[in-house]
């Protein structure tokens, strides 16, 4: 008996082809090329002190490194999408990767403070193009039930990066000299490029590539309904984790030596909250949205009350970051289920809008913290943004 075909949502017919729920292997070929390419992101960070000494400059300065790449991620994806949408995807993949791996490469090698910046610049957009591609990629591999699913496995490889790329390249830094742990990276990236090659087949789209339906889409008032979602949802966990450390050694008392450790915990949170939320969220993303969106809230509010708690704080970290990412399979099943014929440009600016969700926590919690407030303040503002998450959630829902 013939087997029946199924189109997605993003455009291209798969077979349903037998009982079996598991992904294809390309899903989780792009989910350990985005965790290579991801943990240049959180890598930083822990060498920040490293890199300020060895290039003489200021830690604020060295600092930029991380600002940099931010803004290459925000202000790259939806150009290089629009530039690449007549590319077969896995071109673009492949494209991306290999430039990301040159820069990284040319700004280690070339020592140079201007211009480490200008290759981060250059890495945040080669990431950026990825991240966008690689999504709509796994979601056109699939049939229309496990969009939600397949995104989420390849996103799950940014939590990967949070909880073992950063801290392991930070921790290989420590012995190696700082760019001990970018070279590696540099080595997994070429690395999953050769994997995509060969492993990851040449999608189409449903309909020729048209930059003009691509922005027709992009103005659907619900899309960007979804992306206020997107840009809300990540920056009210986002706030409460960048401030964890000092929250858990300030507040909670804990040892220093114990902070990388429970930090670990909310990575393993994240991942668990990717694995439930791309399970539900094909068939019930509303209900992945509001779970999500109320739980960061009730466990920020809960954070900032029982901080000077150990057991309570170190029990709510992974919980905070189950409830943060149990939503993210849910905005990009949202995304595409609006914009499905044109995803590639709404894809990228979903990446975009997550960027930007990170890059705004450091004016926020900056400015609750010159007002006066504690660090208990937070969680507290974590919350305020969780509750404008769950209008934005209830808004979509009210539209759909």
């Amino acid at each position: 008996m013939p087997k029946k075909a199924t189109t997605s949502r993003a455009g291209r017919t798969v077979p349903d082809a037998a009982p079996s729920r598991a992904l294809p292997l390309p899903v989780y070929l792009l989910a350990f090329s985005l965790f290579a390419m991801g943990s240049t992101e959180f890598l930083v960070a822990g060498v920040l002190p490293h890199i300020a000494d060895d290039l003489r400059v200021s830690l604020p300065s060295a600092g930029w490194m991380i600002s940099t790449f931010a803004i290459g991620v925000v202000l790259g994806g939806p150009p290089l999408a629009v530039l690449t949408l007549r590319w077969p995807r896995r071109t673009t993949l492949v494209t991306a990767q290999l430039a990301f791996a040159a820069c990284l490469a040319a700004g280690l090698l070339a020592g140079d403070y201007a211009v480490l910046l200008a290759t981060r610049f250059a890495c945040g957009l080669a990431y950026a193009g990825f991240f966008a591609v690689a999504t709509v990629t796994a979601v056109a591999l699939v049939p229309p039930d496990r969009t939600a699913r397949a995104s989420g496995v390849v996103v799950s490889g940014l939590s990967l990066a949070m909880v073992l790329g950063g801290p392991a390249g930070a921790l290989l830094g420590h012995f190696t000299g700082w760019r001990g742990g970018f070279w590696v990276i540099v080595a997994l990236t070429a690395t999953g490029a050769l994997l995509t090659l060969a492993a990851v087949p040449a999608t189409r789209a449903a309909a020729e590539p048209s930059v003009r339906r691509e922005l027709r889409v992009l103005s659907r008032p619900g899309l960007w309904v979804v992306f206020a979602a997107t840009l809300l949802s990540t920056a009210s966990y986002m706030v409460t984790y960048n401030y964890l450390a000092a929250l858990l050694t300030d507040v909670t008392g804990i040892p220093d030596v114990w902070v990388p450790a429970v930090l670990t915990l909310f990575g393993v949170g994240a991942f668990a909250g990717l694995t439930v939320g791309g399970r539900i969220s094909d068939g019930r993303p509303h209900r992945a949205l509001l779970t999500g969106a109320l739980g960061i809230a009730a466990v920020s509010a809960l954070l900032a009350l029982l901080a000077s708690h150990p057991v309570a704080a170190v029990v709510l970290v992974p919980m905070l970051g189950v409830a943060g990412f149990v939503l993210n399979p849910a905005l990009y099943a949202r995304v595409f289920a609006i914009a499905g014929e044109a995803p590639t440009l709404a894809g990228a600016t979903t990446v975009s809008m997550f960027q930007l969700g990170i890059s705004l926590v450091p004016p926020v919690a900056g400015a609750v913290l010159n007002a006066g407030s504690g660090l208990a303040a937070i969680p507290w503002t974590g919350a305020a943004l969780a509750l404008l998450t769950l209008a934005a959630a209830l808004l979509d829902r009210a539209k759909s």
